[in-house]
């Protein structure tokens, strides 16, 4: 799951699998695989950044349960919020 803020400013929970598609219109509108839309308030970019931040702890914790140990400055899976705040 993902943080995002509607335009209003709240918060709402993301399944970042779920997102099909992230554009510009000019607010940012987020479309899931089962056509629902949604625009936030984040850009664009901020949205791939949390969704690649997000992948890349799941992959981290998937190789650190392969190996049986974490790995040296790995951190642990965690909820990914706002950067800014």
């Amino acid at each position: 799951m993902i943080l995002v803020h509607r335009l209003r400013g709240e918060p709402v929970y993301v399944n970042a699998d779920l997102i099909e598609s992230v554009e510009s219109t000019p607010d940012t509108l987020l479309t899931l695989l089962d056509g629902r839309q949604l625009l936030v308030d984040e850009a664009p970019e901020a949205v791939v950044e949390r969704f690649t931040t997000f992948r890349a702890r799941l992959l981290a914790v998937a190789e650190e349960l392969r190996v049986g140990a974490r790995a040296p400055g790995a951190a642990p899976l965690t909820l990914v919020s706002d950067p800014e705040g």
